[in-house]
C-alpha cells in the first residue's frame, strides 16, 4: 500500500494471532479467530482489499502465523431495499442472537415475484429494527429455513452474521429436530411408522414434487394421534428437508393432508370447510448459536386447526 493510498475507516478491527496456533491460510485462521463473521463474509472483505497486514493486503491464501498483527475493516452496514412494515407477530422466543416466531398461516416468508409488502421479512425488518448485525454485511434478517405460505408454525430467525452460521450449519448437518402435525385423510395402517421414499421434482408439474427413484433420499417418521375415521390427527418427525416432504409422503401413503389439492386432496361430504393446507410446524429442537444450550421451541395449534379438530369432534 503507497504511502498516498488511505486504508478503509469505517469500523476498523484488529486480531493479534495468539501463541501456540499454527499457521495456516488468512481465510480460515480468521475465521476461527473471529466467529462473529461468517466464512463467506469473510470470504468478501478479502476479495473488497479489506483485510490487511502492515502495508500489505493480504489474500485468503496468504498464509498468518502467531504473533501477527491482521488489520481489517468492516463496511457499513447497507441497509436493505425492502420498507420494514409493522405486522402482528408471534413471538415464541428472542435474545441478542435470534428470534423465534409462530408464523401465521397464509403469509409468504420471502419477498418475491407476485409479493407485496406484506412478507414474514417485512415485518420481521420492522420488528428487528436495529437489532440486525448484517447478514452478509446487509441489514436484514437471516432466514435459515423456510415454511409453505400456507404452513403455520414455528420459524427460526438469525439476527447476526454468527447465528445464521451456526444455525445453518445445523440445518445441513440434520441435528435440527424438526416435529409437525397435520390432519390428514383417512387413517395411515400401521398407524405409526417410517416413510423413507426419496423426492424429486414432478416430471409434469414443475412445480410440484413426487416420490422418484431418481430423487433425494426423505426420511419421515409419523404417528396417528386421533381418528375419527375420514380423518386423523397425525403426528411427524421429518430427517430431511425436501420441499413439500410431508405433503409428498402422506399422498405417498394415500393419505393426504387435509386443503392440499396439489397433492391429492379433494372435498368429501362429512368433512368440515378446510381452511387451508392443514399442516403446522409444532416443535423445533435445536442448539443455541452463542451459549450452545438446547433449545426446544413450541407452538400451539392455531385457531383455525382447532376449529377443524373441534368440528371433527362434534364439538
Amino acid at each position: 500500500m503507497s504511502d498516498h493510498e488511505e486504508k478503509p475507516l469505517d469500523a476498523d478491527r484488529q486480531i493479534v494471532v495468539p501463541e501456540g496456533e499454527r499457521s495456516g491460510r488468512a481465510d480460515k485462521l480468521l475465521a476461527k479467530l473471529y466467529p462473529e463473521l461468517s466464512r463467506s463474509r469473510w470470504q468478501k472483505l478479502f476479495q473488497a482489499g479489506r483485510v490487511w497486514q502492515e502495508d500489505r493486503v493480504l489474500s485468503q491464501k496468504n498464509k498468518i502465523r502467531a504473533g501477527d498483527v491482521v488489520d481489517f475493516s468492516i463496511p457499513e452496514i447497507e441497509p436493505i431495499e425492502l420498507r420494514p412494515v409493522k405486522m402482528d407477530l408471534s413471538v415464541l422466543f428472542e435474545d441478542e442472537a435470534i428470534l423465534v416466531l409462530d408464523k401465521a398461516a397464509g403469509v409468504v416468508v420471502h419477498p418475491g415475484a407476485g409479493t407485496g409488502e406484506d412478507t414474514l421479512v417485512h415485518g420481521i425488518l420492522h420488528h428487528c429494527k436495529g437489532s440486525l448485525s448484517g447478514i452478509g454485511g446487509k441489514e436484514r434478517p437471516g432466514i435459515v429455513h423456510r415454511l409453505d405460505k400456507e404452513t403455520s408454525g414455528v420459524l427460526i430467525i438469525a439476527k447476526t452474521d454468527a447465528a445464521f452460521q451456526s444455525l445453518s450449519e445445523q440445518f445441513a448437518g440434520r441435528s435440527i429436530r424438526k416435529f409437525y402435525t397435520a390432519l390428514v385423510r383417512g387413517v395411515p395402517d400401521p398407524g405409526e411408522g417410517t416413510v423413507d421414499a426419496p423426492i424429486g421434482r414432478h416430471p409434469v408439474h414443475r412445480t410440484r414434487m413426487s416420490v422418484r427413484e431418481d430423487g433425494r433420499h426423505a426420511l419421515t417418521d409419523y404417528s396417528v394421534q386421533q381418528e375419527w375415521g375420514l380423518v386423523s390427527l397425525v403426528n411427524m418427525q421429518i430427517h430431511t428437508g425436501r420441499t413439500h416432504q410431508i405433503r409428498v409422503h402422506m399422498k405417498h401413503l394415500g393419505h393426504p393432508v387435509l386443503g392440499d389439492s396439489n397433492y391429492g386432496y379433494k372435498s368429501q361430504e362429512g368433512l368440515p370447510g378446510i381452511p387451508r393446507v392443514m399442516l403446522h410446524a409444532s416443535r423445533l429442537e435445536f442448539i443455541h448459536p452463542v451459549d450452545q444450550k438446547e433449545i426446544v421451541i413450541e407452538a400451539p395449534l392455531p385457531e383455525d386447526f382447532k376449529a377443524v379438530v373441534s368440528s371433527l369432534n362434534g364439538d
